[in-house]
């Protein structure tokens, strides 16, 4: 168990309370509710390949339950184990952030259903649950939901899994090539959760930097950190690797697998730096 000298240190950076969090999301909610409206007006579904409402259906679809299972049984459930109110704030915003980005995949996959009678919005169920690409995910989402104690959980989640899976996903693959496909609304959707991403790991941060550079107990929670390393990068770079065959799939190729792994891992990387932490030995194989 991590320990520190004083938990009341931890000030979360993005000073969430109670009324930055109902700004923000609603800020979000209109975003994403204005881009969708202009969408369907401009008859921007229209224009997309098969090959790419393909895509969306299977791989952003089985993305939401990911987002799901991580708002309801990770972030929810420990939003109140935190030893200070500032810590269990900061995770209950994680909790609403995840929730939130879950429900606007599900109205983004409804409104392509209702605007395309050749989107299938029901796939996605299928892709979660038995596609073989996706199932080192899935269990990796599930392994998590089953660890008991807060802080490795908000550690493998946050530090680990959303870098080498989530990140992955999002950032260097649908952020990069959905343009090429014809597509701008998905990049805005998507983006408000990398947004989220950017914002709870800003707090993931300042707190693993409290720990391991507390004066007393700074090396023995490295230490216990890098036993969460060593049990968790093999876990998700299998996630990663067996999403790989996606990276093939649109019509509009222009990112590789191997590129978008190497920018998610020199990331991952830079993080670990400012965390103290040494790269595990699987990142340099």
């Amino acid at each position: 168990m991590l320990k520190s000298t004083n938990w009341h240190a931890f000030l979360d950076p993005n000073e969430e309370w109670e009324q930055t969090i109902y700004r923000n999301n609603s800020a979000v909610v209109r975003q994403v509710n204005l881009s969708l409206q202009n969408a369907k007006r401009a008859g921007a579904y229209a224009g997309w390949n098969a090959a790419w409402k393909k895509f969306i259906a299977r791989n952003l679809g089985a993305w939401m339950h990911a987002e799901n299972g991580m708002a309801l049984h990770v972030f929810t459930s420990i939003q109140r184990s935190g030893p200070t109110n500032m810590i269990n704030t900061a995770v209950a915003v994680t909790a609403a952030h995840k929730m939130r980005f879950a429900q606007d995949l599900a109205l983004f996959n409804l409104d392509l259903s209702e605007a395309d009678d050749d989107f299938d919005g029901q796939v996605h169920r299928e892709v979660w649950s038995n596609a073989p690409e996706w199932q080192a995910t899935r269990r990796a989402v599930e392994e998590l939901t089953a660890i008991g104690d807060w802080a490795k959980l908000l550690f493998c989640s946050n530090v680990v899994f959303e870098q080498l899976v989530g990140a992955l996903f999002r950032s260097e693959l649908v952020m990069q090539i959905a343009a090429r496909n014809g597509d701008y609304v998905t990049p805005t959707i998507v983006g408000t959760g990398e947004n989220d991403y950017a914002r709870d790991l800003n707090y993931t941060r300042a707190l693993f930097q409290m720990l391991t550079r507390d004066e007393e107990h700074g090396e023995a929670n490295k230490a216990l950190m890098q036993e969460w390393l060593s049990e968790w990068v093999p876990k998700c770079l299998d996630a990663a690797a067996q999403l790989q065959p996606i990276w093939s799939q649109p019509a509009e190729k222009p990112v590789t697998f191997a590129a978008s792994m190497e920018a998610a891992t020199e990331k991952f990387t830079h993080l670990l730096e400012d965390l103290g932490l040494d790269v595990p030995k699987e990142l340099n194989q």
